[in-house]
């Protein structure tokens, strides 16, 4: 266990821990009678001394905290729940002396790597502040050159852990700067050329916006308990009005990305409908167009003797003239009706979404007048009460 203290110029202090890592025992499958006979000496050798190693390490972590739980006996406990633990948890207490108190685990992530995500754990009074790691990346990073000067402004242990929580938020901002870069290129991917393997982009980037609003609502989490156990002592602060504008930017970030998803998304499913309604107008209109020759291909298919124009040399040339014609026909009538359009011809996802944005333009624009006729009428429904008013007034 490596315990490191810092005293800032306003007397509160930062105890830095590290837990002790035991050596990790690796698992294989448990041998038979026959091979642990075969076995060789030396590799039972190897097995003991490692076994031997272990308990040993595990005899120094043991050795370690119960060294740290005596010189911080309260927050024994708080010890013991720190060991193996992975996940977000924020509790509020109170102290053996009546201090407020504030502990619990964050999970940070400390890279752009989104699996290296580390437990930052925290015991926090007014004017002491432990914190543990499992990993020394973060509390390095915290005590560089760069942020000695903010944490030395710090008048109380609170405040400076908001200072820590506010650097370690720089990852966050980073990875949000990332985030919207893909997003950005998976717009205009979208605009250009809409296909259909874009929805599995769109979802993975749904799951990425998911990681980060995991992380980011135990930070919210904590900034509401910290609010409650040291109320006006903290809230007064510039150091926790700067962490509060900055989570209420992130928070304004994270709903406008998922907003963004949620437009991709209805975007991408209207052009899906738009284009399998043309597919199927389209397939349609073929079905139609042959119909005249399957009918006929099926009645001159039939096996009987007697058949019209079956004896005659001109017989199929006049079948494969009337079918054209029928066809043509058929075509002519559509179109004149209006119901191929540019089926045939095929649209491009960008003239959907021109189409589909002019239907949703008409249709305001629709609105609008419909709403200035209801003004326009009930303007001239109120004249005539006005001129009797006024009459009933002359008289």
């Amino acid at each position: 266990m490596i315990h490191r203290m810092l005293r800032y110029p306003a007397g509160w202090e930062w105890h830095v821990l590290q837990q002790s890592k035991g050596q990790t025992v690796r698992k294989a499958p448990l041998p038979s009678r026959k091979v642990a006979q075969r076995q060789a000496p030396a590799s039972r050798e190897e097995q003991r001394a490692t076994k031997a190693i272990a308990k040993i390490e595990q005899d120094a972590v043991e050795q370690h905290t119960g060294e740290l739980k005596k010189l911080f006996p309260e927050c024994a406990f708080w010890v013991d729940e720190c060991a193996n633990r992975r996940t977000n948890i924020i509790s509020i207490g109170e102290a053996s002396n009546s201090k407020k108190l504030l502990y619990g685990t964050l999970m940070l992530q400390v890279t752009e790597d989104q699996s290296d995500v580390q437990p930052f754990h925290f015991w926090l009074t007014d004017q002491q502040l432990l914190t543990m790691h499992d990993d020394m990346r973060l509390p390095l990073r915290l005590q560089s050159i760069e942020h000695t000067p903010k944490l030395d402004s710090c008048e109380t242990a609170p405040e400076g852990l908001f200072i820590m929580l506010s650097i370690m938020l720089e990852t966050f901002h980073a990875g949000l700067d990332g985030f919207e870069t893909r997003l950005g290129e998976l717009e205009m991917t979208m605009r250009k050329k809409n296909n259909t393997g874009l929805i599995d982009i769109i979802f993975e980037r749904r799951y990425e916006l998911l990681h980060w609003s995991h992380l980011f609502i135990p930070v919210r989490e904590l900034h509401s308990a910290a609010k409650e156990a040291f109320m006006n002592e903290l809230t007064d602060t510039d150091t926790f009005k700067r962490i509060t504008h900055k989570l209420e930017r992130i928070d304004a970030l994270l709903k406008h990305y998922a907003l963004e998803i949620d437009t991709l998304i209805s975007m991408d499913d209207a052009i899906s409908n738009f284009r399998g309604n043309d597919i199927m107008k389209t397939l349609t209109i073929f079905t139609v167009l042959f119909l005249p020759a399957t009918m006929i291909g099926g009645i001159w298919g039939v096996n009987f003797k007697n058949l019209p124009f079956i004896t005659y040399k001109w017989g199929f040339t006049a079948m494969i003239t009337a079918i054209t014609v029928i066809t043509v026909f058929l075509y002519i009538w559509l179109w004149k009706k209006g119901w191929t359009g540019d089926l045939l011809h095929g649209r491009s996802p960008k003239e959907i979404a021109a189409g589909s944005s002019f239907s949703r333009l008409n249709r305001s624009r629709r609105t609008k007048d419909s709403l200035s006729e209801s003004k326009v009428s009930a303007a001239a429904a109120e004249q005539p009460q006005a001129q009797t008013r006024s009459k009933r007034k002359r008289r």
